[in-house]
């Protein structure tokens, strides 16, 4: 262990559905960092970069735009229902972002989409980065393509934002080379953290997250490296398994998630990963895509 301590997104899309409306869950429909993985030894945990989809009884939010994004919107929209919705993003990085041209439901002049995200101003809007995103000569189509209404929203981490008079969203910043966002999602009475992507401190706790986390029922959270590899890798802004178990434990999270894991760690090393991890904090799951889980 490199320290001890001393102390003990996205979006609300609206389909009708039937069902409790008290259920909580999640869904992984992109668990990789950096890069989407395809081949053989990707099987089991999956090679899509970050999509996560978050059940509220009959409200779905979707909290990033990775390539993963592009399962759920096909899954979404099969049905031909209208959906009005919002959408998180942590950031702006490519792996985060590159499954947007290909979300199905933008081609529906039907459906609506308000797009947040809060670690870009005041040097950028969101409007503006992702229209340099999707414009030549690193893309054919610009964002005027999507026949949905779609509306850029900003905001500064840290502020709380109300999608939906059940569902409660808190924010926070994450130490990322160009800022990236926290988010608490709580319904219910309870609470599911996802928090990606994010640089520890080799000698304290980030206090910022562990206010967010704070007795959270799931943290979903960036673990990128081990703690062996993690020596080599200071100021790219990602952390460890390791240090989600010590935010858990310090915070009283009931279970953590690993999540976003490196395009150089195949099915055999995750799966050492998820023995190495059940043994330090029982409990605690490696995310796989597909993978359906309940607070």
């Amino acid at each position: 262990m490199a320290y001890i301590y001393s102390r003990a997104f996205e979006a609300t899309w609206t389909v009708k559905r039937l069902g409790d409306q008290s259920d909580f869950s999640v869904k992984f429909w992109g668990v990789r960092g950096s890069i989407a993985c395809p081949g053989d030894q990707y099987q089991r945990y999956g090679g899509n970069t970050s999509c996560v989809e978050v059940r509220c009884g009959e409200e779905v939010l979707i909290l990033d735009a990775g390539t993963g994004l592009r399962g759920l919107g096909d899954s979404l929209v099969k049905d031909g229902q209208v959906i009005k919705g919002n959408l998180f993003l942590t950031h702006t990085h490519f792996d985060h972002i590159n499954g947007l041209p290909f979300f199905a439901p933008l081609f529906n002049p039907q459906n609506r989409l308000k797009i947040w995200a809060g670690h870009l101003l005041p040097e950028l809007t969101l409007h503006e980065a992702l229209g340099k995103f999707m414009a030549a000569p690193l893309f054919p189509v610009p964002l005027q393509i999507f026949a949905a209404n779609v509306s850029f929203h900003d905001f500064t981490a840290g502020e709380a934002i109300e999608p939906h008079p059940d569902i409660k969203i808190r924010t926070a910043p994450l130490n990322h080379p160009n800022k990236a966002t926290g988010y608490r999602l709580e319904f219910g009475g309870r609470a599911i953290c996802y928090i990606t992507d994010t640089e520890h401190k080799k000698d304290r706790p980030d206090e910022s997250i562990l206010s967010l986390i704070d007795r959270a029922d799931m943290m979903i959270y960036d673990s990128t490296y081990t703690e062996d590899e993690f020596p080599r890798y200071v100021s790219w802004g990602h952390s460890t398994w390791q240090e989600g178990v010590r935010l858990c434990d310090l915070a009283g999270v009931k279970q953590l998630v690993v999540f976003h894991h490196d395009p150089g760690h195949d099915d055999d090393f995750m799966d050492r990963v998820a023995e190495q991890a059940e043994r330090e904090r029982p409990g605690t799951v490696v995310a796989r895509e597909g993978m359906v889980l309940r607070p």
